[in-house]
């Protein structure tokens, strides 16, 4: 049974055009398609929509605010169409936090010759949506970093200095890894990340993170030294590696070819921390499609890391971690409001045994 795709898009030429995506492939169906979300609303009664596509500004109701009421009245997955601008990403982030699942920037002209992987992404991305666990909640989940209780680690020179934490994500990723960075204390090793993400979205993602949770999170510029208390996000345009340089590491950024179709790929970020960082390494894989991260989390794992999984439960798409513990690639699992418990703890331990 094809999965029923209702699109919601102002655009005529828009509608049409993910009309066409969407029926290219076998297993999708679009169903229906409205100019706005009023008329959106009844098509969804009529209908009955496995997954909806979202424009964010429209006529009548603007998408956050037909969102909102959606999944307080009728949760469904919800797969954003934003524009491909710095005022689009702020709204696609906002959407995430209500509960789409997943977001995709409209295609800009200049890139009409890459609409055959446009198509492939879209059509992958509204089959997990499919699948996708709904996360309830609403404007008021939205919960800065002041009001989380986060501990206060104390953590040695020497393992700030020596430490750095590396982490991946896709599908849910923006969510979890929010969740994940404001429930740490601002003093922790340096932090690594890769968020499959466009890139105009991963300098309001960084800044979002970095205004809710106690450490400074910046998107990464390339040579930047690792400092302790800052979490680095790989940009949306280019692979992320790590490499050692005196007693520390320096960030390297490259625009080389995708890895599992994304740059940045999180395979690339884990592997280099194999490489340089070893066995003083903790590596995360969380929520997301596909199986980048797998083979490069086995690599740090086998060079002596300290790896874990979002569990099933916890996961809006259990892709990534349950790749990364098909290949053996896990120390622990746990469910994602246990995985920062679970950090600071073997952070503690470590720093326990180097003091002997």
């Amino acid at each position: 049974m094809p999965i029923k795709v209702l699109v919601v898009d102002d655009s005529a030429l828009m509608r049409a055009l993910l009309t066409d995506i969407i029926n290219g492939a076998s297993d999708l169906n679009v169903v229906g398609s409205a100019p706005d979300p009023i008329a959106a609303r009844e098509m969804i009664k009529t209908l009955n929509p496995d997954v909806l596509t979202l424009d964010v500004e429209m006529p009548r109701m603007n998408g956050l605010d037909f969102l909102d009421r959606l999944m307080r009245l009728r949760p469904m997955p919800v797969v954003m169409i934003s524009s491909y601008t710095e005022s689009g990403s702020e709204v696609t982030l906002q959407a995430l936090e209500l509960g789409a699942v997943d977001y995709l920037a409209k295609p800009r002209a200049e890139n009409i010759g890459q609409l055959q992987d446009y198509a492939d992404e879209i059509r992958d991305k509204i089959r997990a949506a499919a699948t996708a666990k709904l996360r309830p909640t609403t404007r008021s989940a939205v919960v800065p970093a002041s009001t989380i209780q986060v501990s206060d680690a104390g953590f040695s020179a020497r393992l700030l200095a020596e430490k750095v934490i590396a982490i991946g994500a896709s599908t849910g990723g923006t969510e979890a890894i929010k969740e994940v960075l404001c429930r740490l204390p601002g003093e922790m090793p340096p932090i690594v990340m890769v968020q499959h993400m466009p890139e105009t979205f991963t300098p309001s993602f960084a800044r979002r993170l970095d205004s809710l949770s106690q450490l400074k999170v910046i998107e990464a510029q390339g040579g930047e030294h690792l400092q302790p208390g800052v979490a680095y996000l790989a940009p949306g345009h280019s692979h992320m590696r790590l490499r050692k340089s005196g007693s520390g590491f320096v960030l390297e950024l490259s625009q080389d070819e995708p890895v599992n179709r994304h740059r940045p790929a999180a395979d690339v970020l884990f592997h280099s921390v194999a490489e340089h960082v070893r066995n003083n390494a903790l590596g995360l894989i969380l929520t997301g499609m596909g199986k980048d991260g797998a083979l490069g989390l086995l690599a740090m794992r086998q060079a002596g890391a300290w790896t874990i999984g979002q569990d099933q439960a916890s996961c809006v798409v259990y892709g990534m971690p349950r790749e990364a513990a098909l290949v053996g690639a896990l120390t622990d699992v746990a469910s994602l409001h246990d995985i920062p418990g679970k950090v600071i703890a073997k952070l503690r331990a470590l720093d326990r045994r180097a003091q002997g």
